[in-house]
């Protein structure tokens, strides 16, 4: 044997190297699992836009989803900016958890067509109200989809309500599912809200989430041979009726004609139009009950010119619009909504209500 035919230490630890590589699978997910995941997704998002679209009052479409495999690390590389996240946990028939997260603009107007608005106010940071709606929006969207996950594996699918948060993904990731460096299932929707959204939602699953997904498809797929036993026909005796003795009788048989009922003639009367709220817009303001919103009374207002305001100092008194105990106004979110006298509890100031609009007024107010 000669020695130059020999390979070094470097070589064949490289061929060791490479041999190990190859025997690991190359990707973690088959392109036809990707397939079937993504289906899945359709499915649960096909839903979720129909339950969407009621809330809002929009057309909502969510297209066929895009399925690949990343890590938070690199995911903070594409998408730097915030997001709001909803934590999904299912409680029956499937084990385990998934994030949905949506750009902090669609929530704005997602939130505003909720509250009744034309989804242009979306001025300001994410509050509470916001993620509020968006975790109602998100528990109806996924109530619906656990139906039509229910019905696609033959067995009850249940979920606990939503976990609201903001994520930055270029911060350190505030949630302790995924690791930085694990390797996670992304699926990516293109989400369109008729003239105000063309946008994307992303669906994070752990790996063992999104196999227990296709074990459960799977399950349902295998074929199954059943024998279903045809009922005995039954035989019937035909009898023969000679055709002129009908003939005959049709014949011979009175035609009577059918008396007409006495008309009732009134006048017409109609009720008062009155304006009533939509029953989808009373409804959709009902899953947002527990919002907080900011309640303040204003005792009265006055115009001042810019060298007046630059004169005020300790002492200066600012007269106002509003007369000596006349009623003020009590305002939500801005919104007049009653009047009142101001009052005093305890060492507090309060304000007993006087006058206050009929609660779908105060609905309308607060679009």
């Amino acid at each position: 044997m000669d020695f130059n035919d020999m390979l070094s230490q470097e070589e064949i630890d490289a061929l060791l190297r490479k041999d190990d590589h190859n025997s690991q699978p190359s990707q973690i997910l088959t392109s036809e699992e990707a397939d079937a995941i993504g289906e899945i997704g359709n499915i649960i998002m096909g839903t979720g836009a129909t339950t969407l679209s009621t809330l809002i009052n929009k057309k909502v479409v969510i297209t066929t989803p895009t399925v690949t495999i990343t890590t938070i690390k690199e995911l903070a590389k594409q998408y730097p900016i915030p997001f709001v996240a909803v934590e999904v946990k299912y409680t029956e028939g499937l084990e385990g958890t998934n994030i949905l997260i949506i750009q902090e603009r669609d929530v704005k107007i997602i939130t505003d067509l909720m509250m009744g608005g034309d989804g242009t106010n979306i001025d300001g940071e994410i509050t509470e109200i916001h993620t509020s709606a968006l975790g109602e929006v998100m528990n109806q969207m996924m109530g619906s989809a656990c139906t039509s996950l229910s019905t696609m594996f033959h067995k009850n699918v249940l979920i606990s309500p939503p976990n609201t948060f903001i994520m930055d993904f270029s911060s350190e990731f505030p949630y302790t599912l995924f690791d930085s460096d694990e390797q996670i299932v992304n699926v990516t929707f293109n989400m369109v809200v008729e003239g105000l959204i063309d946008s994307y939602m992303m669906q994070l699953l752990p790996i063992d989430f999104a196999k227990d997904l296709l074990s459960n498809l799977l399950d349902v797929n295998e074929p199954q041979q059943t024998v279903i036993d045809e009922p005995p026909q039954q035989q019937y005796e035909t009898l023969s009726v000679p055709e002129s003795g009908i003939e005959q009788r049709l014949e011979s048989a009175p035609v009577s004609e059918p008396k007409a009922k006495p008309v009732d003639v009134r006048p017409v009367s109609f009720q008062p139009l009155e304006e009533r709220p939509a029953k989808d817009e009373r409804s959709n303001i009902d899953i947002i009950l527990d919002v907080p919103l900011q309640v303040s009374v204003e005792l009265g207002r006055t115009r001042k010119l810019i060298k007046e305001i630059l004169a005020l100092g300790s002492g200066s008194v600012i007269e106002l619009d509003r007369m000596a105990g006349e009623p003020v106004d009590i305002l939500v979110n801005g919104k007049i909504i009653a009047k009142g006298e101001v009052v005093v509890i305890d060492d507090s100031f309060g304000v007993r209500i006087t006058d206050i609009i009929s609660p779908d007024k105060r609905i309308s107010n607060l679009k």
